[in-house]
Formats: structure tokens, sequence, C-alpha cells
């Protein structure tokens, strides 16, 4: 059993800052793939920050520079922090994990929080 529960979200203006947080929680602590995704109205989600089996994060172009993704094991916490937030960042975004194979797209994450609505307002 997974639980994940994302907290942090909220409405900013152009060029503010978040800090998303999800709460893990489970019983098998085996290799546990995670990431955070999006998705905005009309759009399909989005890998926004994953973590490979390998250590290395894979942030998606438009959040380069801008969002960083960390762990805290000893809280069994995720964490998406987000600078210099843009209109175009608006969407609901949603950790997940999978204990593997490594998802290839944001369909194959076994594990979803329900989501924290982020607003950027111009």
């Amino acid at each position: 059993q997974v639980q994940l529960v994302e907290s942090g979200g909220g409405s900013v203006q152009a060029g503010g800052s978040l800090r998303l947080s999800c709460a893990v929680s489970r019983y098998t602590y085996s290799y546990f793939y995670m990431g955070w995704f999006r998705q905005a109205p009309g759009k399909e989600r989005e890998g926004v920050a994953t973590i490979d089996i390998d250590g290395s994060i894979d942030y998606a172009d438009s959040v380069k520079g801008r969002f960083t993704i960390s762990q805290d094991n000893a809280k069994n916490t995720l964490y998406l922090q987000m600078n210099n937030l843009k209109p175009e960042d608006t969407a609901m975004y949603y950790c997940a994990a999978d204990y593997g194979p490594q998802p290839a797209t944001p369909y194959e994450y076994n594990y979803w929080g329900q989501g924290t609505q982020v607003t950027v307002s111009s």
C-alpha cells in the first residue's frame, strides 16, 4: 500500500515562489521511482521533474533553472521548490511513485496523490 499527499499549492503573482511537499507512506522500502507532474485544463499530464534510478534528475525544459526537486528521506517527503513562477505554470500538480520498472511516461506511474492546485497570475 502506498499513499501520497501533496500540499503547498496556492495562488501567487508571476515571479513568486511556492514549495510543494509530498508526504509518502508505504510498507515496502525497495527502490521507489518518484517525480512531480502537472496537468493544465485541456492539456495532457506532463512530467515536471523526475528522479531516475541512477539518481539523475530530469526536468522539463520549461522549468529548468526555476524548479528544484529534492527528497528528505528522514521525513519521507518529496519537495518541489518553484521559483520565478509564470502564468503558464498554472496547473494541478501531482506527485507520483512506482516500484518499477522505470516509468517511461506519466501514465505508467502506479501511485498518485490527489494533487495541489498552483495558480499564477500576471
